[in-house]
């Protein structure tokens, strides 16, 4: 199997690309910066320093906020032939903290009372309303970046005040006080991989680790595990980081990091996160994979309108290539529908040059 990690080439994106190595045939790196897409025609095209970019079995497409648009394009062009962990539409809600709310909101994911504001006179009435200390954050940004703490009215109208200057819109959102601690979970398809708590450094509210936090590992409840799931579904995302605060009315998520480094995280709980990463990728990309055959197959009974086909008793006769794994023999999953074997029953196999027959004994 064929693999690209398509990213701007972190420390992590490394890690991970060295991971793939392990279990996919061909794994090539690809820069995000040097990718191109032309829309307007039949198909979107995708071009990789000038030149169409290949087929793969397997793209796993990561970055920052900036080049969401780049990520929703490309992944768009290839999401319906090759398997992805991450839908392109999770660029653009993953992305953006206020479109990330509103995902958590719809899938009653629990989180801090968050108010979006359309003017700095509309968010000025809001700050006579709130409980202070708050948070004001802007939409974009990573490793805490664009995050603010108030702790009074007078202090967040100055900050409105320089905000204003920027054009840019931004959220308030309660502060919830957990003495500079939040939980990071790294969600991986349906399961937490990793987690540790983060703790801020003296005198600042950020707990990224990129921001001086320390970390420890931490095993989180099932409760927990579920909202951190959750909120990777939530996004369409199969792979990212979840940040989680501790409180009295139980989980409370923050963000959620479609590209989280993992340099931290994997020195604090000693999990090679990358590698968990790489195998399920290797995993999932098989079962893509496979349910392709699947479906060709399927359609290519349909479209010869097969005597007998869909018959529980009709013989069926199936045209496909042979999936070799370890040296066995994996059959196409539409052969378990036709014959209805089950795993309890005993079989008879027989075999020579050229020729297998599996029958129930």
């Amino acid at each position: 199997m064929k693999a690209a990690l398509m990213s701007l080439g972190s420390k992590s994106s490394k890690m991970t690309l060295e991971a793939m190595k392990k279990y996919f045939d061909e794994v090539d790196d690809i820069n995000l910066k040097k990718m191109e897409v032309m829309l307007g025609r039949k198909e979107i095209s995708t071009l990789y320093n000038g030149k169409p970019l290949a087929k793969y079995d397997c793209i796993y497409a990561k970055g920052s906020f900036r080049y969401a648009p780049l990520l929703r394009s490309v992944t768009t062009a290839f999401y319906d032939n090759t398997y992805m962990p991450i839908k392109p539409n999770a660029f653009t809600l993953g992305h953006d903290k206020l479109l990330t709310q509103l995902a958590l909101q719809y899938y009653n994911i629990p989180m801090p009372d968050t108010y979006v504001v359309s003017s700095i006179e509309a968010a000025k009435k809001i700050l006579e309303q709130v409980n202070y200390p708050i948070i004001i954050k802007f939409p974009h940004g990573t490793q805490g970046k664009g995050v603010m703490f108030a702790e009074s009215f007078a202090a967040a109208s100055s900050m409105l005040d320089a905000i204003d200057t920027l054009r840019q819109p931004f959220l308030i959102q309660q502060y919830i006080e957990t003495e500079g601690s939040d939980i990071r979970a790294i969600v991986i398809g349906d399961k937490v991989a990793a987690s540790m708590r983060r703790k801020a450094v003296v005198g600042e509210k950020r707990a990224n680790i990129h921001a001086g936090g320390k970390g420890e590992p931490i095993i989180l409840d099932e409760h927990t595990k579920k909202i951190a799931v959750n909120t990777a579904k939530s996004i369409g995302a199969e792979i990212c980081a979840v940040d989680i605060l501790e409180t009295v009315k139980g989980p409370q998520v923050i963000e959620a990091n479609l590209s989280p480094g993992l340099q931290g995280i994997t020195s604090v709980t000693k999990i090679d996160v990358a590698d968990k990463i790489a195998h399920f990728l290797y995993v999932k990309t098989e079962e893509f994979m496979e349910k392709g055959k699947s479906s060709e197959t399927t359609k290519l009974f349909a479209d010869i309108g097969a005597a007998g086909y869909g018959k529980v008793d009709a013989e069926q006769q199936i045209i496909t290539n042979l999936d070799f794994r370890s040296e066995r023999i994996l059959l196409p999953k539409i052969i378990s529908s036709i014959t209805k074997f089950g795993e309890s029953e005993d079989v008879i196999i027989k075999a020579k040059k050229g020729k297998i027959s599996v029958e129930k004994y």
